[in-house]
């Protein structure tokens, strides 16, 4: 089969023939219809510090990609939760039962758990194979495209709703303007979040968030008192949820400071550097502030969500899919990624051509 494949540490990855691959007793092997590019995958593709650290050259060569949409064409003798035919997504963090997490229903975050596409092969082929425990059937009424990006909207659902799900009239800031910052606005908006005041940097990826629905924009890389502003739409208080999905210094600094007493402060975005600092006693302590770190998804509560959100239509992800390419013109994709200032945001590969085509006819 076709994969793009990193080979050597350093930028870049190849388009090559590796072998197909073949399942274990409790594995599917999931015909590739789409796949999306994440921001994970440009770090292994530029082969930053996280990259050298989290896989190192000994593990390579190793297929990239983790986001994925496709049909069931192979099942091993012990599976018995879905079957060949079966239209899935992946949740990309395999979880280990033996973990103490997992014992407590905590099924994403664990000691032993893998990452799909960062400690095995991924999603940038024709195939890929999946454990059968993290498979997540799709409803047909969501087109692969769509289907691709469901973990990465998963991790914006968890975001926005965290854990008690109660957003409905609650003012929201959102800190940041990549993916899924812009699908977390479309999530809030959708879950009845308002205010929803937006922060970014880039015009293009501003506009989107628009689109999703944000009530104010924001730049934080212009002089203008943000912190001011908020409080001043706000009642003097401040939001009640902050979403830092950028991990700057400057997102958390300003983003404790305009969350309100009691309210709820949402970390996902990874800063380049850590530890950093923050104001521990004013900006948490005797703020009363709830801190939620964001690390993947609710195995399966939030995707159940998530399909439910899609397949009805209530929400509208497709303004955050900005570009559609083939598998073998994956370059041109990473290079838009890498691209400064921002002109995409989601990017969708397709193995199949005409898989492509009728992608982009759906698009018109």
């Amino acid at each position: 089969m076709k994969a793009v494949v990193k080979t050597n540490p350093g930028i870049g990855a190849e388009f090559l023939d590796v072998e197909n691959p073949k399942p274990g007793k409790r594995d599917a092997i999931v015909k590739v219809q789409a796949t999306s590019i994440c921001g994970t995958d440009v770090h292994i593709y530029e082969w930053n510090e996280w990259a050298q650290k989290r896989i190192g050259k000994d593990k390579l060569p190793q297929v990239l990609g983790h986001e994925v949409a496709g049909e069931v064409c192979e099942v091993g003798s012990d599976v018995k939760k879905i079957k060949t035919g079966d239209y899935v997504s992946a949740e990309t963090h395999i979880y280990d039962p033996r973990d103490l997490t997992a014992l407590l229903g905590q099924f994403h975050i664990g000691e032993r758990m893998k990452i799909l596409g960062v400690d095995t092969d991924g999603a940038f082929a024709e195939y890929i194979k999946v454990p059968e425990a993290v498979c997540w059937i799709n409803d047909r009424a969501i087109p692969p495209e769509i289907a691709s990006i469901q973990e990465p909207l998963g991790n914006a659902t968890y975001a926005v709703l965290g854990e008690d799900n109660d957003v409905a009239g609650r003012s929201m800031a959102v800190i940041g303007d990549g993916p899924i910052a812009l699908l977390a606005i479309g999530v809030a908006r959708t879950c009845g979040a308002t205010p929803i005041f937006h922060i970014g940097k880039y015009d293009f990826n501003m506009e989107i968030g628009k689109k999703m629905g944000s009530d104010h924009q924001l730049y934080a890389n212009k002089e203008f008192d943000r912190v001011g502003y908020i409080r001043d739409h706000t009642g003097g208080y401040g939001v009640d949820i902050v979403l830092d999905m950028a991990g700057s210094p400057q997102a958390l600094e300003e983003g404790f400071k305009v969350l309100r007493r009691g309210g709820r402060f949402t970390a996902f975005g990874i800063p380049a550097k850590s530890p950093l600092m923050i104001d521990y006693a004013d900006g948490i302590v005797f703020k009363g502030a709830q801190v939620h770190g964001i690390s993947g998804r609710k195995i399966f509560d939030t995707w159940y969500r998530v399909r439910n959100l899609l397949a009805s239509g209530r929400l509208d992800v497709s303004p955050v899919i900005t570009h559609l390419f083939t598998l073998e013109d994956y370059r041109k994709g990473f290079d838009l990624m890498m691209e400064r200032p921002r002109k995409s945001a989601k990017i969708v590969l397709f193995p199949d051509k005409d898989e492509f085509e009728r992608a982009k006819e759906r698009r018109l």
